[in-house]
């Protein structure tokens, strides 16, 4: 993580995403603009929260991990989303875990500042109220994903989700990825998903090649896929 001393570019986000009203006059002073880079881990389950942050660039991973070991993806996230919101309400250490997919900005502000001048500003409260019952039922549905769709709807998804956008570099659908640790965060074995990767790969839509798997077809995947179960 690296803090941006760019209030320019800071106030210029604000705007962007016109967040004026939700941190007014006495939050702006304490606003910091972060940045991290891809495969970097933003905050990790069970630790203590201190930050809120408002994702603005890029994309992040958020996944569960049980006691045993295994994790789960939850969802993947872009701008304009919120990181650290139920912690702040609740007053509770980490839930999730959420990784960097992508190089990623956010705004970032400490949790004490938030409750000297925030707890009553109607706007921010809002603003909260609206990002969490989001997540609310997009929990409720990804928990059911997991269940009622097929691996090869999840791996496509989940290949589509760790991809970038056409934006970014031109190695974009190349993806070094763990077998597996896909396996486990979409909720499946390593040996079933294995044979879902050789029926995508002769249906033409990946290539798998020392580790790494390319995206071949994005097009073939998003029909399989359809609607992105993890966005």
């Amino acid at each position: 993580m690296k803090e941006l001393n760019d209030q320019e570019q800071l106030h210029a986000y604000i705007r962007t995403y016109q967040l004026e009203s939700i941190f007014h006059e006495p939050l702006l002073p304490h606003l910091s603009l972060y940045s991290f880079d891809q495969g970097e881990l933003i905050c990790s389950q069970g630790e203590t929260s201190q930050y809120l942050y408002v994702l603005i660039k890029g994309k992040v991973k958020i996944y569960t991990s049980s006691s045993e070991g295994k994790t789960l993806i939850l969802s993947f996230k872009k701008p304009l989303d919120v990181i650290g919101d139920i912690e702040y309400v609740r007053g509770i250490d980490i839930i999730n875990t959420v990784e960097a997919v992508s190089s990623v900005w956010m705004i970032g502000i400490h949790h004490r500042w938030l409750k000297k001048y925030g707890s009553d500003h109607a706007p921010f409260l809002q603003f909260l109220l609206d990002i969490i019952t989001k997540k609310f039922q997009l929990k409720n549905n990804s928990m059911s994903f997991n269940i009622m769709y097929p691996v090869e709807v999840r791996l496509a998804s989940y290949l589509l989700s760790v991809s970038f956008d056409d934006s970014d570099s031109l190695e974009k659908d190349q993806l070094r990825i763990s077998i597996k640790d896909a396996a486990n965060l979409i909720g499946t074995s390593y040996r079933h998903l294995n044979r879902v990767i050789t029926q995508l790969c002769e249906d033409g839509l990946i290539e798998r090649n020392r580790g790494s798997i390319f995206v071949k077809d994005r097009n073939g995947l998003k029909d399989l896929a359809g609607d992105n179960i993890y966005e």
